[in-house]
């Protein structure tokens, strides 16, 4: 059952990335790109009605992990409290600006929350991905299975590490650039005219940046996380994992060229699931590594709940994600189509 609820768990959290995703990118995209006030207009519209549904997604998987991995939970919260309360802001913000900024109007209201939102959307999309670096890149649990970290110490990844070194900044970038794709890519499948065109161009751009990214981050991880290696050779069938990011970076590409932005966007999708299930299937059975010694570990077996939770908790998990499915389908195709 722990296994079960690994690949739930998994599932849960690409579903946020993919949904949440593109908002973050679409808060990157409202920086750069927007010009004027009807620009952004355009952006926050083009994720005003989905943005509050999409988070529902990071409450679920934070449920999931916490009810199926209780002592993951506890060591992460303690161990990463500093990192949880900045996200924890971040997250307050976007919300407060996207709901602030109609409220009244003035030269400098309007823009200023969209400022805010854009600033915290980036910042949310690097922290995200300096949060997956440190998880492959592994923490320094001891034989009581707690850790602390500091934000940063000498930015190396080993030995006396932090939260932020140089490995950590370089998947936070990756992060950033493959949102502002994803993020890009839902802009120009929502908008059209100039707006579009100047946003198509900046998600090539990114694009670019992310495929060199995601090269060195490849490179990278294999050399500071022996359990990589050593999965992918045990189940050489792993490799599909990484075959789906690739296919499905070289197709958004390919296909947002081509102006068909729907299959554009999904072929992000595919792209950002790749890389979460190559991770998920790289640290398998782990669930947060330890860079002291492999046996200090939390892994499925040693962090999840009883047998018997696990087996009750998914008469109640898949009915409430059904529900969660349900009513973002109904979402979706009720705000289908460009916006004003």
């Amino acid at each position: 059952m722990a296994t079960v609820w690994f690949c739930l768990a998994s599932v849960v959290i690409i579903g946020y990335v993919l949904l949440d995703g593109f908002d973050l990118g679409a808060g990157i995209v409202q920086v750069c790109v927007a010009r004027a006030e009807r620009d952004t207009d355009q952006v926050l519209s083009s994720i005003g009605p989905v943005w509050d549904g999409n988070e529902v997604w990071l409450l679920a998987a934070g449920g999931t992990l916490l009810f199926a991995f209780p002592i993951l939970c506890a060591a992460a919260f303690s161990g990463f409290y500093l990192s949880l309360m900045i996200v924890l802001w971040l997250l307050i913000l976007r919300g407060v600006s996207i709901e602030f900024r109609s409220h009244l109007e003035g030269p400098l209201w309007r823009p200023f929350w969209g400022t805010v939102f854009g600033l915290a959307s980036a910042v949310l999309a690097m922290l995200l991905g300096v949060a997956l670096g440190n998880v492959v890149r592994g923490v320094p649990l001891d034989p009581t299975g707690y850790f602390f970290l500091p934000l940063w110490t000498n930015l190396s990844p080993s030995g006396q590490v932090g939260i932020i070194d140089w490995y950590t900044l370089l998947v936070g970038a990756g992060s950033f650039l493959a949102l502002a794709v994803h993020g890009s890519l839902w802009v120009v499948l929502k908008t059209g005219g100039s707006l579009q065109d100047r946003t198509r161009s900046f998600g090539a751009k990114c694009w670019a940046g992310s495929v060199a990214v995601t090269c060195t981050i490849s490179v990278t991880s294999f050399q500071l996380q022996p359990n990589l290696l050593k999965e992918f050779r045990s189940h050489p069938w792993g490799v599909l994992f990484p075959a789906v990011a690739v296919a499905g970076m070289l197709g958004a590409r390919l296909l947002s060229s081509r102006r068909r932005d729907t299959e554009a966007f999904l072929a992000s999708c595919l792209y950002l699931t790749g890389m979460l299930t190559s991770v998920a299937f790289g640290i398998f059975p782990n669930v947060l590594p330890s860079n002291m010694a492999p046996d200090f570990s939390l892994t499925i077996y040693n962090s999840a709940a009883a047998q018997h939770g696990l087996i009750v908790g998914l008469w109640w998990f898949i009915p409430g994600m059904c529900l969660a499915i349900a009513y973002s389908v109904l979402v979706y195709r009720h705000f289908a189509g460009k916006v004003e």
